[in-house]
């Protein structure tokens, strides 16, 4: 059943085949795990039948951390009706002339896939661009990167002619750390400043070491138990043997990145609005090393914190885009 369109109802009703239940029980915002009570195991069912089913790429579904109906639909849909890609930045919903661009940047051993179906959350003339670090989706094919400085090189290479009007950067966990040296990079070399910078789930950067665990340098078997553990991917990606290899060099670049990132000793104060946001049950961060973000920045916006976990995001994507849409408008008024 290969298409050039996604059908929610048809997804609906392979979902409920699978589950061997009434197809209105999948309601479009119903959690697969919490409501649905999909196990990684039935959710690895669901991904190779919807990949099959769309002939969108193997692992598509299966890395993609899509937790409700309404979220695969949107992840399924932008594979058949492509994106706008110049390298690494990916325009979900291209512009000719939007108001603001806003430049979202994924997780550690994560991609694009993180903020597939958010554009439509934010304003109508507002341009998303999902940064895409090399050696992952699109760029699968591309070395990757595991210096912080090279990363923020090639990145902003990338985003350098869309910084024509005013723009923000969102980054979660590692791409919160990328977002804050892309800001420090622009404030040194003179170029257009974010109108707004938020970091998620990630401490404000410290000389002093903060924690023994170095992940890039564990043994396949620790790593995998460490992410577990802290939260850090999604079971379906953990749990399978067959997949697990694939994405294991890309972990270990990216915290090979975040392990020798030098922190400066003493950073300017950036003259940007800075918020912060994280989950409250985060095993990797805690409430303390979030707010020590106000020592970094001119303009301290505050903290957002939400139920979840070192994800939380995954969950809480409405009232995310609702508060980084209004710190945007506030930081620009």
């Amino acid at each position: 059943m290969t298409n050039a369109t996604a059908n929610i109802e048809e997804l609906r009703a392979l979902i409920a085949g699978v589950l061997e239940i009434e197809p209105e029980e999948v309601t479009d915002e119903a959690h697969f795990t919490d409501e649905l009570d999909i196990d990684s195991l039935l959710m690895l069912e669901i991904a190779t039948r919807v990949e099959n089913a769309y002939d969108v790429p193997e692992n598509t579904v299966a890395i993609s951390g899509a937790r409700t109906l309404a979220a695969l639909h949107a992840i399924v849909l932008s594979k058949l009706v492509g994106e706008t890609t110049t390298g690494p930045v990916i325009r979900p919903r291209p512009l000719s002339d939007p108001a603001a661009r806003l430049f979202l940047l994924h997780h550690a051993g994560g991609s694009h896939l993180l903020y597939r179906g958010w554009a439509q959350h934010f304003p109508q003339d507002w341009e998303l661009c999902l940064l895409e670090a090399p050696g992952r989706g699109h760029l699968q094919t591309h070395p990757l990167i595991d210096d912080c400085d090279r990363l923020v090189d090639y990145f902003h290479n990338a985003i350098a002619p869309l910084l024509d009007r005013p723009f923000g950067f969102f980054g979660h966990s590692l791409g919160a750390l990328i977002a804050y040296q892309l800001t420090r990079r622009l404030h040194h070399e003179g170029d257009p400043l974010p109108t707004w910078l938020g970091v998620s789930a990630y401490g404000a950067p410290r000389v002093e070491a903060g924690t023994n665990d170095r992940p890039h340098l564990m043994s396949d078997d620790e790593l995998r138990s460490w992410l577990r553990n802290v939260g850090g991917s999604t079971p379906q990606l953990l749990d399978n043997d067959a997949i697990w290899p694939t994405f294991a060099p890309v972990f270990r670049s990216d915290f090979k990145l975040l392990d020798t990132w030098a922190p400066p000793h003493d950073p300017e104060l950036l003259p940007v609005p800075l918020s912060v946001f994280g989950g409250r049950h985060d095993k990797l961060i805690g409430e303390d090393r979030l707010l020590s973000w106000r020592a970094f920045t001119t303009h301290f916006r505050g903290l957002k914190r939400y139920e979840g976990d070192h994800f939380y995001v995954m969950d809480h994507r409405q009232p995310l885009a609702a508060a980084i849409t209004a710190a945007m408008r506030s930081a620009a008024a």
